[in-house]
């Protein structure tokens, strides 16, 4: 290995050791990379993908080794863990939709830049309605133009849409939602209740078999973390209200799950999820600082309900300061840290400048499955539950903190041999899904299902 995919090692280690420090156990398993080559970007993407995918394994590496204490070895495959943040899933003869809308996108104000997040129809709504047009990218751009970005931003915002202004790194951190973030964890943790009734884990090949997660979560950090747990064995029940789709995402982040719907509105859906969760073990969301609150699910109802619950929560802007409540996405929090700002001007460019894959949100999901196991194994050990709390943008400066570490070259083509054997029958047709980029010594890293349709299964356990 030449000395500069030794510098790239010691980055992926250095961040998998932030995010190994940021657990309530000491790790146990030993982490090691392989492969060559990265993602182009100013910032050590493929180090970052490496890394919380390694922290993921290592945690899944400890709960195995429950059972026999001996200590397991994790390896990650950088190139594959880089090409698992863009899209695992090669479908055969059929084709997912876009998952960006025709007005999402970046768009020049008359002071700068800004992005608008328009894929769910809600937020495209309430973008057009402020901007006075019906549609089209063309008119929605020329009426951009004349705005001013921050009071676009904060009138989209109020108006229930989704937006951020692009900037710098500087800006950000000096602001107060900046300086807010920057005050918290990366992994914000609570003791919960006790629970003389936590079973045990099944250790082993298989860590998860037996474990149930409530999968509350949509695009796209909560969908990975849920993913990876359902690869460890775990029975991942996702609930989704009845309106709410995602068909260009779905079939990439439903591997391994069970899918229904319940309008949580309704006081009998909502004692049907109390239900399901009074026997769950692991509850996974993505609701932002009190929405759980508002639908009658308060912290206090989900510690009665489930003494011992393993919670991961997960918000955009992070869970203090003035913008706890506001809608965010990969993209955008990429805007408003100074992400794409930075990655424009180093790169001489004229627009922001995105990275090559939503790493915020596909990092934040390996951090959210990492915090998820480590909740498993201290509640094994203590019979304690806990609450985690993870946020895009605290994710973020994990990332920002660091550069390049020059060039280490391209990814190597995919070929025939980055395929997981067998096809996997989804419910869009037939596909097939690159290897897991992770091995952990004696565990099977492999979905009971294929992906499958939202709303596709029954809300039971």
């Amino acid at each position: 290995m030449d000395g500069g995919h030794d510098v790239a090692d010691d980055v992926a280690r250095a961040m998998a050791a932030d995010i190994l420090d940021s657990g309530r156990c000491p790790p146990r398993a030993g982490l090691a990379f392989t492969g060559t080559g990265g993602l182009p970007s100013v910032f050590p993407v493929t180090e970052f993908a490496a890394a919380s995918v390694g922290a993921a394994g290592v945690a899944a590496a400890d709960l195995a080794s429950a059972g026999d204490g001996r200590r397991r070895d994790v390896r990650v495959d950088r190139r594959l863990a880089s090409m698992w943040f863009a899209w695992s899933l090669r479908p055969t003869g059929w084709r997912p939709p876009s998952p960006w809308d025709d007005v999402a996108g970046d768009y020049r104000t008359s002071d700068g830049w800004i992005r608008l997040h328009t894929n769910a129809a809600a937020h495209r709504a309430a973008a057009l309605r402020v901007l006075g047009v019906p549609g089209g990218r063309d008119r929605v751009q020329r009426a951009v133009a004349g705005w001013e970005g921050a009071e676009l931003e904060s009138r989209v915002v109020g108006a229930g849409g989704c937006a951020a202004v692009m900037r710098s790194t500087a800006a950000w951190a000096s602001g107060e939602q900046g300086r807010s973030v920057a005050r918290e964890p990366l992994i914000a943790w609570e003791d919960g209740d006790r629970s003389e009734a936590a079973p045990a884990l099944a250790g082993g090949a298989r860590p998860l078999e037996g474990v149930r997660v409530l999968d509350l979560t949509r695009v796209l950090a909560g969908p990975v973390a849920t993913r990876f747990l359902a690869l460890l064995g775990a029975d991942v029940l996702r609930v989704d209200p009845p309106w709410w789709d995602e068909p260009g995402l779905v079939p990439e982040v439903m591997l391994g799950k069970r899918s229904a719907r319940l309008d949580l509105r309704g006081a009998g859906p909502r004692g049907l999820l109390l239900e399901l969760l009074g026997r769950c073990d692991v509850l996974v969301h993505g609701y932002r600082p009190g929405a759980l609150d508002r639908l009658g699910l308060g912290a206090d109802v989900r510690r009665r309900v489930r003494p011992g619950l393993v919670e991961v929560g997960l918000d955009a802007y992070g869970w203090t300061g003035p913008w706890r409540t506001r809608r965010g996405f990969d993209s955008l929090v990429q805007m408003s840290t100074g992400i794409a700002d930075a990655a424009m001007r180093e790169g001489g460019l004229d627009a922001p400048k995105p990275l090559p894959v939503q790493a915020l949100d596909h990092g934040t999901g390996y951090l959210m499955a990492y915090a998820a196991l480590e909740g498993l194994r201290r509640r094994v050990d203590t019979g304690q539950g806990s609450l985690a709390r993870l946020s895009l943008a605290r994710t973020a400066l994990l990332l920002a903190g660091r550069r390049g570490t020059g060039d280490p070259g391209p990814l190597d083509p995919e070929g025939d041999g980055d395929l997981a054997p067998g096809v996997e029958d989804t419910s869009w047709g037939p596909a097939r899904r690159l290897r897991v980029p992770l091995e952990v010594e004696g565990v099977v890293l492999a979905a009971p299902r294929p992906a499958g349709a939202l709303g596709a299964g029954e809300a039971r356990w």
